[in-house]
Parts: C-alpha cells; sequence; structure tokens
C-alpha cells in the first residue's frame, strides 16, 4: 500500500502526552498512539538538549515512524542590526546543529521584521546572510532544510513572495507555508478560497517545481486577524477559516508533505491535527490509521 502524501501532526507536545517517559521522547510515542505521523520539537524559546538526549530522540522517532522538525527560537531575525545578528545566527544554527542530532530533517524559523524598509532592501540583506548559513551547514555534513515561515502580519518579512524569492535564490532553503498566517497577513479576509489557495500552491510550484509540491512543510491553525494582521491562533472550527477550500486546492495540487497543527489553547492542537488528518483522508481516499 502507497504512503499517505500528508503527514499530520503537532508543533509541540500534545496535550495529552502522559507524563512518564514525557518530553520529546513521550511526545514522539504520543503521535504514533493518537495515530499521526509528524511532530514538530517546540525549540521556541532556546535550545536546551544534550547529545544524548538528542540521539534517543533520533531513535524514538525511528521507531515509532514519526517524522520530526524543529521549531527554532522566536528570537531569530534575519534584518538584525550588525550588532544582533550574530546572535540570531548563532540561534539558527543552534537548532539546525541539535535538530540534525536529534533526527530533525527541516528547521522552521520566523525570519524577522522589516523595520519599515522596503522589501527588496530587506532581502539584499537578508539573502547573503541567509546563503551564508547554508553554506556553514553543507560544510559541516548537515543536510537539514531551512524553512523561513510564512508571517501572519504585514510589518513581519515573511511574505509568500519573500519566502519564495529566498527559496529560488538559495539551495536548502524551502518556505513553511503557514496556511493560517497567508490568511491573516492581508487583514481583511482574503486568502481563503479555493481560487486564491490555488494563486498559493501555483506561486510556489513555480519557485519549487511539482517535485517541490510533494515535500511541503506546512503550519496550520485557526486564527484572529485585524487590519495589521494576526492577532492570536484559535480552534480551526472557531474561526473563519475554510479548511475545505484549502484541502481541495491541495488535492488538484498533488501535494504532499507535513501538516503540522498549531491551534491554540493547547488541549485543541492534536483534535484539530485528527480533524484535518480525517478531512484529507476523506477528500483523498488515503488510509491512516484510526
Amino acid at each position: 500500500m502507497a504512503s499517505p502524501s500528508f503527514r499530520f501532526g503537532t508543533v509541540g507536545a500534545p496535550f495529552t502526552t502522559p507524563k512518564k517517559p514525557g518530553g520529546s521522547l513521550g511526545a514522539v510515542q504520543q503521535i504514533r498512539a493518537l495515530g499521526l505521523g509528524a511532530f514538530e520539537l517546540a525549540w521556541v524559546q532556546s535550545v536546551r538538549v544534550s547529545e544524548a538526549t538528542c540521539a534517543a530522540i533520533r531513535q524514538a522517532g525511528r521507531e515509532q515512524d514519526v517524522a520530526l522538525s524543529v521549531h527554532a527560537s522566536y528570537f531569530i531575525n534575519l534584518n538584525g542590526s550588525e550588532e544582533e545578528w550574530p546572535k540570531s545566527r548563532k540561534r539558527l544554527m543552534d537548532a539546525a546543529h541539535y535538530g540534525n542530532l536529534a533526527g530533525a530533517t527541516e528547521i522552521i524559523f520566523h525570519p524577522g521584521s522589516y523595520f519599515k524598509r522596503p522589501p527588496a532592501e530587506v532581502l539584499a540583506t537578508v539573502l547573503p546572510r541567509l546563503a551564508g548559513c547554508v553554506e556553514e551547514l553543507r560544510r559541516t555534513g548537515n543536510p537539514v532544510t531551512l524553512r523561513p515561515e510564512t508571517m501572519g502580519k504585514s510589518a513581519m518579512l515573511g511574505s509568500l513572495e519573500d519566502t519564495l524569492e529566498m527559496s529560488g535564490k538559495i539551495d536548502g532553503v524551502v518556505p513553511c507555508l503557514d496556511f493560517a498566517h497567508l490568511h491573516a497577513r492581508p487583514g481583511d479576509g482574503t486568502v481563503n478560497t479555493y481560487a486564491e489557495w490555488c494563486q498559493v500552491l501555483d506561486a510556489y510550484q513555480k519557485t519549487l517545481g511539482k517535485g517541490g509540491m510533494k515535500n511541503l512543510s506546512c503550519h496550520l491553525s485557526g486564527i484572529e486577524y485585524g487590519p495589521k494582521g494576526e492577532r492570536s491562533h484559535l480552534p480551526l472550527e472557531e474561526s473563519d477559516f475554510d479548511l475545505g477550500a484549502l484541502l481541495r486546492a491541495l488535492k488538484e495540487f498533488g501535494a504532499g508533505g507535513r501538516i503540522l497543527v498549531e491551534s491554540t489553547p493547547h488541549e485543541q492542537m492534536e483534535k484539530d491535527a485528527l480533524l484535518v488528518q480525517r478531512l484529507w483522508a476523506k477528500l483523498s481516499g488515503e488510509s491512516y490509521p484510526g
């Protein structure tokens, strides 16, 4: 039987993760127990993990057949000042180093802020910095993909166009498509129809090819927004997000990869991940556990 096109999971440990063994090991085991297949290590404050723990996480991912990724520190800014950039760079590189040791293949991160500068001007600073990170990773034999996330506020570096520019110019950099952020960013309720999602996926495919459509890394949740974009995450069914329209567009483009859910509150994440998996299974005809 062919493997399903998408793996579904959560960003951070499922709410129902038992206290023993707990932590990332327990989270990986619980992801599989729930019938899900992907897990994103939420190292969003800092990387505080030993090499031995990373080896154990890697082994658990293999044994449970759970695809692993890392969400790097929130305190990364590719557009930081000359003084700040080395600190941001270290945060990204630490996530990539320890993430690789833990078996993660993708490092998701927030790209930073425009600081009220034009996107083109900001990208002129960002691209060589990001290319340098990839070059160092490859020199040290680290194969992880760096995934700048599409961001939900218009003041933030991370429009769809920004992330496609990064990936088009630098091998080893590919967007993380946060669908909730893409919907929230315009602030007016757009990017929420089948036609609009097809436009997003068409732009992605033109940059990364049909092969790239089979290896998407995506975030998904309900979302509250205002004129300036994202305000907060919500349960999918308590927001205006048209999940059916998105899933139909993904099917139309033959998409696959990973969809990690980060709905709030915490106990909602795994419920929404299972909801999306059930809806995708019904639409695609693919089989999933449970």
